[in-house]
């Protein structure tokens, strides 16, 4: 009996190892282990794949929208099951005095602010003849706007802290345009341009810029459109395919990342050859 005594407490001297050792690596490859995110819009679709795939690598998240409600208060209870701190705040991105109160109460709950991920954003589309005022400013205050008004409250943060990283969420229309999207496409261009100038303005205290430009991503907004719709952009995507919320959330990990260390200024296209 003694050999099989001496066997069995092997085996389980092996598994408790690898146990140890798997807890360990996870430990290590931990990426964001400690930093602070902010996201913007992340209740739902694209905002909320990034804000799990930055808990995912350590980050604790705060997240707005403009509302809290179920969509919101589930994200936030993922999020916190991945072992982080995580908080969802009521705001509309496109005021100026209420963006800079969250941005203090969220600095007063987590401390710190080392990554902002500006991905709010709203479609208002429509011909350029017969786009109304108020389809126009709709969409650059939320689209563009909010940028601003994020940026302008968190970099004093960041300043102190000589560090962060600041991700705009362009599109690939921001890039080449599209007609009926005259507002959306010029919201988006002008993400680029920001994220650009905040790269040039802030690099000497350490802060990152830079934007990302999706392509056809399969989320809500996407799932109205008819078959026929969505063969059709197939075919305008080298790839044959839509990309998913969560391989624009690995981009966006990428750039909030020491990984992207020495990446400021620049626009990472996430559209499956679209735009090539």
């Amino acid at each position: 009996m003694k050999p099989d005594v001496i066997f069995e407490s092997s085996e389980c001297h092996s598994l408790a190892n690898r146990h140890t050792d798997t807890t360990l690596r996870n430990k290590i490859m931990k990426l964001l282990e400690g930093k602070v995110a902010i996201v913007t819009g992340a209740a739902r679709g694209i905002g909320k794949a990034i804000a799990l795939k930055l808990a995912s690598e350590g980050a604790n998240i705060a997240f707005t929208d403009l509302v809290i409600d179920e969509n919101g208060i589930n994200t936030q209870n993922e999020i916190e099951a991945l072992g982080v701190k995580a908080k969802g705040y009521a705001s509309n991105a496109a005021l100026y005095d209420d963006t800079h109160t969250v941005v203090d109460q969220i600095v007063k709950d987590f401390g710190r602010v080392d990554i902002l991920v500006n991905n709010a954003g709203i479609t208002k589309d429509g011909l350029m003849m017969r786009m109304t005022e108020l389809q126009w400013d709709a969409v650059i205050n939320v689209n563009l706007k909010s940028a601003f008004n994020f940026i302008h409250a968190v970099t004093p943060v960041m300043m102190k802290q000589k560090s962060g990283s600041i991700i705009n969420m362009s599109s690939v229309v921001g890039v080449s345009g599209n007609a009926g999207q005259a507002n959306y496409s010029a919201s988006k261009a002008g993400m680029i341009g920001l994220a650009k100038s905040v790269a040039k303005e802030f690099g000497s205290r350490g802060i990152r810029a830079n934007a990302i430009a999706p392509g056809f991503i399969e989320t809500e907004m996407t799932h109205a459109l008819t078959d026929e719709q969505r063969a059709k952009w197939s075919e305008l995507i080298p790839l044959r395919r839509g990309g998913s919320p969560e391989e624009v959330a690995k981009v966006t990990l990428f750039l909030a990342s020491d990984l992207s260390s020495y990446v400021s200024g620049q626009v990472i296209n996430v559209c499956g050859g679209m735009n090539t």
